[in-house]
Parts: structure tokens; sequence; C-alpha cells
């Protein structure tokens, strides 16, 4: 045994390169760099939904960390997360408020249509 080779055989080889693009990319590069939605995420918590709004607030900061890290496709799977929680936050304002103007229109109607004996 010779003191400059390794006690068990050869050593294991390297691992293979990333894929060109980074891990999650497409062969023909990252594309460019999604948006992070983060100004409505922000908006849609304080002013619609805060139940909704924190996801969106949650997958909005981590665009910039995978992105910065290679994962593409996490990046763009996080804006487009990002963007479907703060559609759903404004979304549940609006239909609150249209819920909210039919019952108060309905609760006018009987009332106004109501005869005191």
């Amino acid at each position: 045994m010779s003191y400059g080779s390794p006690p068990y055989g050869t050593p294991p080889p390297p691992p293979p390169p990333p894929p060109p693009g980074g891990y999650g990319g497409s062969p023909y590069g990252p594309g460019p760099k999604p948006d992070n939605h983060l100004v409505w995420a922000i908006l849609s918590t304080v002013l619609c939904c805060l139940p909704l709004g924190i996801p969106s607030i949650i997958f909005a900061s981590q665009v910039d960390s995978k992105w910065a890290a290679g994962d593409y496709a996490g990046a763009r799977e996080s804006s487009e997360k990002a963007k479907k929680f703060a559609i759903l936050s404004a979304g549940v304002v609006v239909g609150l408020a249209v819920l909210f103007f039919v019952v108060a229109m309905i609760g006018a109607l009987v009332s106004s249509n109501s005869t005191d004996y």
C-alpha cells in the first residue's frame, strides 16, 4: 500500500455539471427574471384580506432568493403563487362588498314594502 493512494480504491467521479440554464431552467437559458409581485402582495394584505395576503407576501419574498440560487423554475412558481394569492385576496373583498350591497338592497326593499297596521 502506498501512502499516496486512497485506502479503499479509487474515489467516486465528481458529480455532473448542472444543466444549461441552471437547475429547473430551459436549455436556452433561464429567461427573464419573474416579477415578485411584492407590492400587490402587501397592498392586498393591508387593504383586502389578511389570511390570503400573508401567503402572497411569503411567496413574493421567495422569488428573488430562488432566482439568485439558480432555482429558476422555483422562482417562477413562487411568482405565480404570489400573484394568485394577491388576486384571491382582492377577489374576496370584492365578493364580500357585492354580497353586502345585495343584502342591503334586499333589506331596504323589504323594509320599504312592509306596512305597519
